[in-house]
């Protein structure tokens, strides 16, 4: 379970009245963001009642707010008690009449600031009042990253079979992934998902094709032999998927399931995220788990591919892949519907354009030459456009000049697969960065 825990640090000495009011404000914005965080009955006005409350609790986050000045003895104890990220709160302080200072919280944000770099702990920073939409903006991001940076550390990432030659950029360590986010990878091949798939019987699919068949339009129009095939392997991921307890994956494509098996793993892999597991093709591991953390953090299915074109008039990008995106993300004049691959020329792959989107993220976690990770964020919307290619495609209108990232992208030696997730969570992936002491690459 989730902890948030809200910290108001003080001294007696300063106007109670104010600070008491400032209190009551930031617990009712906190509530509204989360009913389950944490809060004291009362302001934690010396270091013995900060202490007394905060034994032996264990928090994901704490929302440290100096509700008036407080000197580094109370975010020493902090951080000897917590070990979680921090959000630092400062107050405004009440406008300038001539007579005392209030609160001084600013004050004391240098003073736990100051505690914080000392201990190398990662924090966010905001200076504002509780009714300001901009501080409940960076809490609520705050909170979101925190999640998932503790989902992660229960997600279990299965690596179906090795990447193609010259794609190694999505091969995973699982001692790296485990050490930097957490993460359990799985690993298989992908002969042992066909040879599962090979002993279903016509009876056994018979469910996976109903289900399919209310997802996909045009079924009926690939040859029937594939269509069954291919609900052999919905069914034999979706098997190894739940008995496992999988939350993300990232699958070998081609040529095994060409030559092997005769039939793709694309679709398959668009229903499962629409089902609610992240799922990158071409074995991406590093795709997949961008997918996961844009999904966990919109709640919502998350587009996989390359960019594969740029218009400077519309300032767009679009993104492409043989077939393999979220039946949901659909455009709803045509629905997601059945192809086949455009240079295999077998089927099922899925095949349409995106429906349009008020605000998207690109994101992905990339890997430089020296090993260490860095985040791709950028931020945009998806006009109405219908497919561009055999496939699926979704034209990305970004807010920064679109030639201008791809040139610094290319330059800079990224990965060519991106996660584009629906809304815009730029702020929360920058805090998940700070957090797991990650470089943040702003487009």
């Amino acid at each position: 379970m989730f902890r948030c825990i809200y910290l108001p640090i003080g001294v007696g000495t300063f106007h109670l009245e104010t600070a008491q009011a400032e209190f009551e404000k930031s617990v009712n914005m906190l509530k509204s963001i989360d009913e389950s965080i944490s809060v004291p009955g009362e302001m934690l006005l010396s270091v013995d009642k900060l202490v007394e409350y905060i034994d032996g609790a264990d928090a994901d986050l704490a929302v440290v707010q100096n509700i008036t000045f407080a000197n580094s003895a109370y975010m020493s104890e902090i951080l000897r008690r917590l070990d979680c990220p921090v959000v630092l709160w400062t107050l405004r302080e009440p406008e300038a009449d001539g007579t005392r200072l209030r609160l001084n919280s600013l004050t004391g944000a240098f003073s736990a600031a100051n505690t914080l770099k000392a201990f190398e702990r990662p924090f966010e920073y905001v200076l504002g009042a509780p009714g300001e939409e901009k501080t409940k903006e960076l809490i609520y991001s705050a909170i979101r990253a925190a999640k998932v940076k503790k989902a992660m550390r229960s997600l279990n990432l299965l690596q179906v079979g090795h990447t193609p030659q010259g794609f190694g950029f999505g091969r995973a360590l699982d001692s790296e992934m485990l050490k930097t986010f957490g993460v359990n990878t799985v690993s298989i091949e992908a002969r042992e998902l066909i040879d599962k798939a090979k002993t279903f019987t016509d009876n056994d699919i018979v469910p996976y094709l109903e289900d399919a068949k209310k997802r996909i339009c045009g079924l009926d129009n690939i040859d029937s032999g594939n269509v069954a095939d291919f609900a052999r392997l919905y069914k034999a991921y979706d098997e190894y998927v739940k008995e496992n307890s999988i939350g993300a994956l990232a699958s070998r494509c081609w040529p095994d399931f060409f030559t092997s098996f005769g039939t793709p793993v694309c679709a398959v892999l668009g229903i499962l995220n629409d089902q609610g597991v992240a799922c990158a093709c071409e074995a991406d591991s590093y795709g997949a788990l961008s997918m996961y953390i844009c999904s966990y953090l919109t709640g919502k299915s998350v587009f996989f591919g390359d960019p594969v074109a740029v218009n400077e008039n519309e300032n767009t990008i679009t993104f492409w892949h043989c077939g393999m995106a979220p039946c949901s993300l659909a455009r709803e004049d045509t629905g997601a519907c059945a192809g086949v691959h455009c240079n295999r020329k077998i089927g099922p792959t899925l095949e349409f354009g995106c429906r349009p989107m008020d605000e998207v993220t690109v994101f992905r976690i990339g890997r430089k030459a020296d090993g260490s990770f860095r985040f791709f964020i950028a931020s945009g919307s998806a006009p109405d456009k219908g497919r561009q290619y055999y496939g699926t495609s979704l034209v990305v209108r970004t807010e920064n000049n679109a030639p201008v990232i791809i040139n610094n992208a290319v330059k800079d030696g990224w990965e060519p697969h991106f996660a584009v997730a629906a809304g815009n969570i730029s702020q929360s992936l920058e805090i998940l960065a700070d957090m797991l002491g990650i470089e943040v690459c702003g487009f």
